[in-house]
């Protein structure tokens, strides 16, 4: 299975399917969740069914594809997510229902598919966050994960500017690699001197 399901000790990681499109349109739907993403909280369900079908159903053909539905053991029901893009970024991503907030659960789920990754022979990670929202880079650091340069981005397609702050982790061994496909994409790249 190119999504194998992941177990910790509150959560089971496993693919999305059809009948998560409920609670998939609950995540995805929420303005304040989703604030500092790129795309607009959707607004229907038919919506939430054709952004399921793009952003997940196609990634599950791919040979690998680390995008996991976040769910509680108690009930299984999706309540986040985490995703990995397979391009060279390696791009880690991640959201969480409001009312789960400040309980840990997207640094459970991420510790456990960092694991994962470097299993699969992953060479490093990286993340990026909105200055705006350190919440986020706290998250990061908690995997492990360390600052490395800050960029700017047109973001879309909301369409404006946004400073972001790329975190990276090597899974490999090899410390002195950094990502530096967002830096040669931005004409506006910088290190922050003060402790991100």
């Amino acid at each position: 299975m190119n999504t194998p399901e992941l177990e910790t000790e509150r959560l089971i990681l496993r693919r999305f399917t059809e009948n998560d499109l409920e609670a998939f349109y609950q995540i995805y739907s929420d303005e304040e969740v989703n604030t500092f993403l790129p795309w607009f909280p959707l607004k229907t369900m038919e919506e939430a069914r054709r952004f399921y079908e793009s952003r997940y159903e196609t990634k599950y053909r791919e040979k690998s594809a680390y995008n996991y539905a976040v769910c509680l053991k108690t009930d299984n029901i999706p309540i986040g997510y985490v995703n990995v893009s397979m391009d060279d970024s390696f791009d880690f991503g991640y959201g969480l229902r409001r009312e789960f907030w400040h309980r840990g659960i997207i640094t459970e789920a991420g510790k456990s598919v960092v694991e994962q990754l470097r299993k699969a022979g992953i060479p490093y990670i990286t993340a990026t966050h909105d200055v705006n929202n350190p919440r986020s880079g706290a998250v990061m650091k908690r995997l492990g994960m360390k600052y490395c340069y800050s960029y700017e981005e047109q973001w879309q397609p909301k369409d404006f500017p946004v400073i972001f702050r790329m975190y990276q982790l090597n899974l490999d061994g090899n410390e002195d690699r950094v990502y530096d496909g967002y830096w040669k994409a931005s004409y506006v790249h910088f290190v922050e001197k003060t402790n991100c």
